[in-house]
């Protein structure tokens, strides 16, 4: 089959063509759409200058000691706690959608329980030569914290008719610390701060020299 130079170079050129003009379309499309993401960024960063909110902590105001108490505690237990705690308001006419509130916090904590020693009368200590017979007070538990590092709300549910409730994550907060309490004195914390502080109170005081202590 005879091909016409003619045609043959009229198709070459025709490809040429065909390939400069798609390239021309490509970059322009390319262009275009950088050109549009560089203003959308452009654009979102003005608009957060200017609606946006700096964080300003304000620490010049004096601090007010409001009192100073001589502490005579012994720490000997302290129990760290993973909890999941929830919290909700609901309205009684409108579904939770519209008017309910739910928060969920992963809740991370520790409780601290010891002794005493500011409990301890004359005579709850005898000493007899290199014995010593000590009666201690009950342990307790001194505090119950939130680690807020670590404590995180998880998931927030408000509904379309109401504001977020500040106030909610508050109380759930307060009831994630008295049930972590209630969670350890179950598991039995004063017992074991009990146990701890005699075991520690031996130590120290055949150290001292002393040869047997009792516990009564």
């Amino acid at each position: 089959m005879l091909i016409d130079p003619q045609s043959s170079s009229k198709t070459g050129r025709f490809l040429s063509l065909a390939v400069v003009i798609a390239v021309v379309l490509l970059g322009t499309l390319g262009a275009h759409w950088i050109f549009r993401k560089s203003t959308l960024e452009a654009w979102n960063r003005i608009w957060s200058a200017v609606t946006g909110s700096n964080q300003n902590i304000d620490l010049s105001q004096p601090t007010v000691v409001n009192r100073i108490q001589q502490l005579h505690r012994l720490e000997t237990v302290q129990y760290t706690m993973d909890k999941i705690v929830s919290g909700e308001k609901n309205s009684p006419l409108l579904p939770d959608f519209l008017a309910g509130d739910r928060l969920l916090l992963m809740v991370h904590g520790e409780v601290v329980a010891g002794i005493d020693f500011g409990n301890l009368q004359g005579d709850d200590v005898t000493v007899k030569r290199k014995q010593v017979w000590l009666h201690l007070p009950d342990a307790a538990v001194f505090t119950t914290r939130l680690d807020n590092a670590k404590t995180r709300v998880y998931s927030r549910q408000t509904g379309l008719l109401v504001p977020t409730d500040p106030n909610l994550e508050t109380q759930v907060r307060q009831e994630a610390e008295r049930v972590l309490q209630e969670s350890a004195l179950a598991d039995g914390i004063l017992r074991t701060a009990q146990e701890n502080a005699r075991s520690t109170i031996t130590s120290l005081l055949q150290a001292l020299g002393f040869e047997k202590v009792n516990f009564h």
